[in-house]
């Protein structure tokens, strides 16, 4: 399965917009974790641009086929819900977390524990699904012939999240993704990138 993920990601680019949001803020030979690295789909560009990729994620599957890759400096499996994460305080330039945030219901850890790996100035760039008013949190996508839960988050939450984690909020986009559909409209995200204060 970690195999075919590159190749089922149609439609998807949530990593180009992530690299464009924080282009202007990064510099060659800077550290990036990007959380829930996967197959490296998210960070290559970062790699391209000069920076040591470092990732985190929980399936060893997912990581092997990003090792074999051979554009990281380092990856470790763990659970992207459980503190500590397994890195010391201030030690990465950067943090992405690029299409894995919509499928946790709480944000706080990531947050929580991106500010404090996150030396001061450093950028945490990140995507969700948007939630309106209007909208419940969890929600099923459909993608072929599966449905996966995945959870929405506000920009309300976001902020609020982002404030109480020392973070201040410097860039946001929306955008969409055709491969992935609820309820027959394409899924419906909002990329922010934040600084460490």
């Amino acid at each position: 399965m970690a195999n075919e993920y590159d190749s089922k990601k149609e439609g998807w680019h949530g990593p180009e917009v992530v690299f464009g949001l924080v282009y202007e803020f990064i510099k060659p030979g800077q550290a990036v974790l990007d959380i829930g690295i996967g197959t490296g789909l998210g960070s290559i560009l970062f790699h391209k641009a000069g920076l040591h990729v470092y990732g985190m994620d929980m399936s060893p599957q997912m990581l092997e086929v990003c090792r074999n890759k051979g554009f990281t400096e380092d990856l470790k499996v763990h659970d992207l819900t459980a503190e500590p994460y397994p890195y010391s305080d201030a030690s990465f330039d950067h943090v992405v977390c690029i299409g894995v945030l919509n499928h946790f219901e709480n944000l706080g850890v990531v947050f929580r524990e991106t500010s404090r790996i996150l030396k001061d100035d450093g950028i945490f760039a990140f995507i969700v699904a948007d939630r309106k008013s209007n909208e419940e949190s969890s929600f099923h996508v459909e993608h072929g012939e599966a449905q996966t839960t995945m959870y929405r988050h506000s920009a309300e939450l976001v902020n609020r999240l982002l404030e109480d984690s020392n973070f201040a909020l410097v860039k946001g986009l929306e955008f969409s993704v055709s491969g992935h559909k609820e309820k027959g409209q394409p899924l419906r995200l909002k990329a922010y990138a934040a600084i460490r204060q």
